[in-house]
């Protein structure tokens, strides 16, 4: 019975977490123009308010992983949860610019220790032949949030204002944090005494900032510095990683390791190529359609009720099937969806494009759980934390590539003007070279996934 009541805890918390934090980051998009507006922040500025906090995510998810692996998953997890509800209300109060920015740096900040933390939780609670259901349960509670994120925030936005986008995390985090104190008194951290690799971490960080940091700036010449700096720096953090006593990345796991290794590229190409589809879909329902900001949020609802629905299926799915099959037949449906919406018009019926997202979540559903499943059943317990922070990074890494590549399309081929009438001919033309891309993009990873080789 303790067994089971920990599990349940265990899932509510994972959970609640999972859907709250992708949730309060994409709902801020819809928030932006209040946000600008009532703190007089220049484009620039702006900017900042999205990547400022998946800087941070993506540059401390893997050192918490391995902090988690040796002082404790549930420890670093509560720190997270702690962190990201004060950080969330900060940001809500924030009197000025900068310290709303700020604000945000620690948002992303206890979300590294959460989302680097929360699947290790989950996998070493629930036995193998149930991780794939809960794994489900958890992807879809990931995907729903981001998803659903700028449907609620509008509607937050609209009723309440931008700063109860903010707000509203605080006390569904006291709740988490309740349940943590009263309900999981276990501890999980089979790396217990080792050391940590502090310059490892420095190096990872600051390579993995100088990545996103790079992308975000081209086609001008700093962001082409930055990423050669990165891709230089690359092969000798590997190398110092392989040398290392206790690194903070294993090394061996992608070297040795194909299913880990293909598993984590197959789920950086398909953010890459999917988290864009809200942000591309709610400027066309919204130029193109003159569909109202609730009304473009409804339509946008089609792909994660989907994901929803099917995720926790194709989990239980891929405890009895080959995880690698299940996966590359959702990346290649999300693959078909992406390369309908590269055909989409000023003509095009709602009908279609709600069938094209429909098509896209259930190919979301079938590929993300199973390949979760392949990535943590592919490494020994006392990695579980690095595999987690591993994925982590690539969903969160994907998510700055697929913005990156859609905003390189604008800028190539709009400018840097706003969006009028007179232009939206090439801003269709901009949404069609970007969903080809993605659809490439998917079609490339189905190769990957099915590469990865056997489980079982």
């Amino acid at each position: 019975m303790e067994d089971r009541s920990l599990q349940r805890t265990a899932l509510l918390v994972t959970t609640l977490d999972s859907f709250l934090m992708p949730m309060m980051a994409s709902a801020v998009a819809v928030a932006l123009p209040a946000i600008a507006k009532d703190f007089a922040m220049s484009a620039v500025q702006l900017g900042w308010v999205a990547s400022s906090y998946l800087l941070a995510a993506a540059a401390f998810l893997l050192p918490f992983g391995r902090l988690a692996d040796i002082h404790g998953r549930k420890k670093v997890f509560t720190i997270g949860t702690l962190l990201f509800g004060l950080s969330s209300l900060a940001a809500g109060l924030a009197p000025s610019a900068r310290l709303f920015l700020l604000a945000r740096v620690l948002q992303g900040t206890g979300g590294a220790m959460v989302f680097g933390t929360s699947v290790a939780i989950l996998t070493s609670v629930f036995p193998p032949q149930r991780r794939g259901w809960v794994l489900g349960i958890n992807v879809a509670a990931t995907y729903s949030g981001l998803s659903l994120g700028p449907f609620i925030g509008g509607m937050l936005t609209q009723s309440l204002g931008w700063r109860s986008v903010f707000l509203i995390n605080f006390p569904f985090g006291l709740v988490v944090l309740a349940a943590l104190w009263l309900k999981m008194p276990q501890e999980w951290a089979e790396c217990r005494g080792e050391s940590f690799d502090w310059k490892g971490s420095l190096v990872y960080s600051l390579m993995l900032t100088a990545f996103m940091l790079g992308f975000t700036w081209l086609p001008g010449w700093r962001g082409g510095a930055m990423l050669l700096a990165a891709v230089t720096a690359f092969p000798l953090f590997i190398r110092w990683e392989m040398r290392s006593p206790h690194p903070i990345f294993q090394a061996r796991l992608i070297r040795g390791n194909t299913v880990f290794a293909f598993s984590n590229l197959a789920a950086l190409i398909n953010y890459s190529a999917t988290f864009a589809i809200s942000f591309l879909m709610s400027l066309y329902l919204q130029y193109i359609k003159g569909f109202s900001p609730r009304t473009a949020g409804l339509v946008l609802i089609a792909q994660p009720v989907v994901m929803a629905l099917f995720s926790p299926v194709a989990g239980r799915f891929s405890d009895r099937v080959e995880p690698r099959v299940v996966a590359s037949l959702g990346m290649g449906l999300c693959a078909a969806g992406l390369f309908a919406f590269a055909w989409i018009g000023r003509e095009s019926g709602l009908g279609f494009i709600v069938a094209a997202l429909v098509l896209v979540g259930f190919g979301f559903a079938l590929f993300s759980s199973p390949n979760t499943h392949a990535v943590m059943g592919s490494v020994e317990k006392k990695y579980y934390g690095v595999a987690a922070s591993t994925l982590g990074t690539m969903r969160i890494v994907g998510q700055m590539l697929s913005m990156g590549i859609a905003t390189l399309i604008f800028s190539l081929l709009i400018g840097k003007g706003k969006i009028t009438p007179a232009g939206y001919p090439l801003f269709i033309k901009s949404i069609k070279v970007s969903f080809a891309i993605f659809s490439a993009l998917c079609g490339a990873g189905v190769f990957f996934s099915l590469a990865r080789g056997r489980m079982r």
